[in-house]
């Protein structure tokens, strides 16, 4: 009878053992496509396979809803354990205290000594504390269509403004082809913020007194320069509306000649076009003679509601992994996050040479976004794009629109000093 006993309850552990040992883990990407998903998948895999008895539920929420999406799960008590966290929602999840802090992960970090300087200090952004591991960098540079140019008896990319005007107008005069893939819908921020920059000879956000430049005279000249370009119907009529899909169709399409994007629109362009047929040149320089292309970032971060903050880092771990980083970053077009990566040989080819260009030269400043602000997703998602359509419509004026940003950031930004 103990025999049977004993065996009986060998059993029922055996029976309840695995189930209760089981561990889900909920990781939700915010900018997907089915490729990168795919991608995504492998990696957990190779995770799962490393930690039995630890499963994960991945969640793609389209990039266009994602921000409110997010915020909705997050505020219905449906928290993800780890998330995709790009750079301009940082702020406004770790500084309401939502994120784990990460620093004492990496002291104890194997992979830490790997990473570059700047995913260090990408990831510490909002504080000086790490609140992610970034998985890659998004660096403007300027796509530019050979044949066209030909066409247009242009013989070489735009190296200042002026040119970059001048070239837009040149292929223009081409029946149904124009200069510029305009970005006049979602995530349009960074072509007002690049313009501006260039032609103002600065990406400096604020004063030291804390006032915003973005209605600096200079500024509001590069600002009237991408209204130009649009108003002069150097960019297609229907580009007031266009994200990043129609910019990059419309260039690998042959409709406009010139695109300013990052690593990420390599992935489709390449997949349509033959390489001889474009090329990848540093962002023209302003009357300062600098170029201030933007450049951003997203990367992996833990909820503190988690109740598997180990198995959650583990994961982090596992996707910011030198073989892992890599495999990512080729998917989603992003330049790598670990020392020496630009030695490989995907990153090495002459498609990359405009963002090393630009990495590399001292008249290329790569711009970050004040992302530290708490309201900068709004910003940049809802009035910025509000405002310049209204612009780019004629219905309000270059100055306009930079008062009306540079109100909000100085009020933004006096309570990110109050703090």
């Amino acid at each position: 009878m103990k025999k049977l006993l004993m065996a009986a309850t060998f059993g029922a552990l055996c029976a309840t053992g695995p189930a209760m040992a089981e561990t889900k883990l909920k990781l939700v990407e915010v900018i997907t496509s089915p490729e990168r998903t795919e991608t995504l998948k492998g990696i957990v895999a190779d995770y799962e396979a490393a930690h039995p008895g630890v499963s994960v539920e991945i969640v793609s929420l389209p990039w266009g809803q994602a921000f409110e999406k997010l915020a909705t799960m997050v505020s219905g008590g449906d928290i993800p354990d780890v998330v995709e966290m790009p750079d301009r929602w940082m702020a406004l999840y770790a500084g309401s205290d939502q994120l784990v802090n990460l620093e004492s992960r990496l002291a104890g970090w194997q992979g830490t000594a790997a990473l570059t300087d700047k995913t260090l200090a990408m990831g510490r952004l909002v504080d000086g504390n790490a609140y992610m591991i970034p998985y890659g960098f998004y660096l403007r540079a300027m796509f530019y269509n050979k044949k066209l140019f030909a066409e247009a008896g242009v013989s070489a990319p735009p190296k200042t403004m002026d040119e970059f005007m001048e070239v837009s107008r040149k292929v223009s005069a081409l029946d149904g082809k124009y200069g510029y893939c305009l970005r006049g819908g979602p995530g349009g921020l960074n072509g007002w913020v690049m313009m501006a920059a260039a032609m103002n000879g600065t990406n400096q956000f604020f004063t030291e007194d804390g006032k915003s430049r973005i209605n600096e005279p200079g500024s509001v000249a590069g600002i009237q320069f991408l209204l130009d370009i649009y108003q002069k119907g150097y960019a297609p009529k229907d580009s007031v509306n266009w994200g990043f899909n129609e910019i990059v169709a419309g260039f690998y399409s042959g409709t406009c000649a010139m695109l300013d994007q990052d690593p990420d629109a390599l992935i489709a362009i390449a997949e349509r076009m033959d390489a001889a047929d474009f090329a990848v040149a540093p962002m023209p320089t302003g009357p300062s003679g600098k170029a201030f292309p933007t450049i951003g970032y997203a990367g992996w971060s833990i909820f503190k509601a988690t109740e598997h903050e180990d198995e959650a880092w583990d994961l982090v771990a596992q996707l910011s992994s030198p073989e892992a980083n890599i495999a990512w970053a080729k998917r989603v077009g992003v330049i790598p996050i670990h020392k020496g990566a630009d030695q490989d040989p995907y990153f090495s080819s002459e498609q990359f040479s405009g963002w090393f260009t630009e990495l590399n030269n001292a008249e290329y400043e790569p711009t970050v976004m004040p992302t530290y602000l708490t309201k900068f997703a709004y910003f940049a998602d809802v009035k910025v794009l509000e405002t310049s359509q209204e612009a780019l419509l004629g219905q309000r004026s270059a100055q306009d629109i930079a008062d009306e940003w540079a109100a909000f950031l100085n009020d933004e930004y006096s309570k990110w000093k109050g703090k």
